[in-house]
C-alpha cells in the first residue's frame, strides 16, 4: 500500500453549487495530515467523501486500497464529527464500553481510551451533563477504542483549553508513530505546525499540498498563516 487515502479529480455539488473543484491528492500512511482552511471552504465535505458518506458528482476516493465507504472499511476507519456522536442518556463509561463491544474490544480497553482523552475522572457522569469539549472528547474516545487504521477528525480541538489541545496533539502523534493514519481538520492555522503534511483548502480548491516547511518556503513567510495568505494572493494574481 503506497498511500492510505488517494483522492482523484473529486467533484462534489451541493444543489446547484459546486463545493469541491476536482481535488487530487494522496495521504501518506502513519502520519498526521492537517486539512486546514477557513470555515466554509469544503473541509467537512471532503472528510465525508473520505469516509464514504458524501454523494460525489465525479472522481474517485480510495481508502486502504478500497473504495471509500466499502463495507470492509467499517472497522478500519474511524470518523469523529464536529457534533457529538454518542448517547446523552448513558454515562461516559457506558458509551465507551458500548462502542468497545461493537468492535470486539474489552472494558479495560474502553477505560484506557477514556484515560487517553482525559476523561477517566468523569467516567461515571451522564454525557448530557458534560461540557461541549468533554462531549467531543468522549466521541474521540469511542472512535479510538476501535483502533482504526485511518482516523478522520473534524475539528477535534475546537473549544478545548490550550493544555488539553497540546495533550490531544501529543496523542495524535503517538497514534501516528504506532502506524495510524490521521486526517485532522482545523480552521486555526497555528495547528498547521503540528502536522506532518498539510492540505490547504479555500473555496473548494486545493491551495497547497505540502509540509509545514514547504509551506513556509513557498509562502515566503515563517508565519504559516501569512504564508497561506501569500499563496492565496499568488493564485488570485495568476487568475487575474
Amino acid at each position: 500500500m503506497g498511500a492510505a487515502v488517494t483522492v482523484t479529480d473529486l467533484v462534489v455539488h451541493r444543489g446547484p453549487r459546486r463545493v469541491l473543484h476536482g481535488l487530487s491528492f494522496a495521504v501518506p500512511p502513519g502520519q498526521v495530515t492537517g486539512l486546514l482552511g477557513p470555515s466554509g471552504g469544503g473541509k467537512t465535505t471532503l472528510m465525508r467523501a473520505v469516509v464514504g458518506v458524501q454523494v460525489v458528482r465525479s472522481g474517485e476516493v480510495t481508502v486502504l486500497d478500497e473504495p471509500a465507504g466499502a463495507p470492509v472499511l467499517r472497522h478500519r476507519v474511524g470518523y469523529v464529527t464536529q457534533a457529538p456522536s454518542v448517547y446523552e442518556d448513558l454515562t461516559v463509561r457506558e458509551n465507551a464500553r458500548y462502542f468497545a463491544a461493537l468492535h470486539g474490544m474489552s472494558a479495560r480497553e474502553a477505560d484506557a481510551a477514556l484515560a487517553d482523552v482525559g476523561l477517566a475522572d468523569a467516567a461515571g457522569q451522564l454525557v448530557r451533563n458534560l461540557s461541549g469539549g468533554q462531549q467531543s472528547r468522549i466521541s474521540l474516545a469511542c472512535a479510538l477504542v476501535g483502533a482504526p487504521e485511518v482516523l478522520v477528525l473534524d475539528e477535534p480541538t475546537v473549544g478545548l483549553d490550550p493544555v488539553l489541545r497540546v495533550e490531544l496533539w501529543d496523542r495524535f502523534h503517538a497514534l501516528a508513530a504506532a502506524g495510524t493514519t490521521l486526517i485532522v481538520s482545523s480552521h486555526v492555522m497555528d495547528e498547521a505546525s503540528r502536522c506532518h503534511r498539510l492540505l490547504l483548502l479555500r473555496d473548494g480548491d486545493l491551495i497547497a499540498d505540502s509540509t509545514p516547511a514547504e509551506l513556509r518556503r513557498d509562502g515566503r513567510s515563517d508565519d504559516l498563516e501569512e504564508a497561506f495568505l501569500n499563496l492565496v494572493m499568488d493564485r488570485q494574481e495568476v487568475a487575474a
